[in-house]
C-alpha cells in the first residue's frame, strides 16, 4: 500500500528516520526563530517556510539531510562560509549527525527574508 503524502510538517517529520528527524527538528527550530513571521507548509512534498513567497525548505534523503536556501544569489554571497559543505546551486547537504550551525542557518534565513521582502517592494512584482 502506498503511504499517504504528508499534509503538515509534523506529519512529514513523523515519517523520517530518528537521526535525520532530530537534525531536521533542530533546523526547524532555528528557522522558526530566525523567521517568526514565516508560515510552514508542505510544498513539493517537503517542509517549506514561506514569507512573501518561498523562503527556505528542508528534507531528509537516504544518505543526508538537505537545507534548501532557494536562492543562488544568497548562496554565492555566503560562499566563503559554505566552502566546507556539500552544496549545489541553492542547496546545502549535510549528514544527520553533523547538523548545520545555528549561526549559519540564521544568517542564511535572514538573508532570504531580506531578499524576499525587497522583491515584494519592486513595482510589478507579486507577493
Amino acid at each position: 500500500m502506498k503511504q499517504a503524502k504528508p499534509t503538515s510538517v509534523d506529519e512529514y517529520l513523523a515519517t523520517v528516520p530518528e537521526a535525520a528527524r532530530a537534525a531536521l527538528e533542530k533546523l526547524r527550530q532555528i528557522i522558526r526563530a530566525a523567521a517568526p513571521e514565516a508560515t510552514e507548509v508542505i510544498s513539493y512534498q517537503i517542509p517549506t517556510f514561506k514569507h512573501h513567497g518561498p523562503l527556505v525548505a528542508f528534507a531528509a534523503a537516504k544518505d543526508h539531510c538537505g537545507f534548501y536556501v532557494m536562492s543562488p544569489k544568497v548562496m554565492r554571497a555566503h560562499a566563503a562560509e559554505l566552502k566546507n559543505y556539500d552544496t549545489a546551486t541553492a542547496t546545502i547537504r549535510f549528514p544527520a549527525d553533523k547538523p548545520l550551525p545555528a549561526v549559519l542557518v540564521e544568517k542564511l534565513v535572514k538573508a532570504r527574508i531580506k531578499e524576499n521582502e525587497a522583491s515584494v517592494k519592486k513595482p510589478g512584482r507579486r507577493k
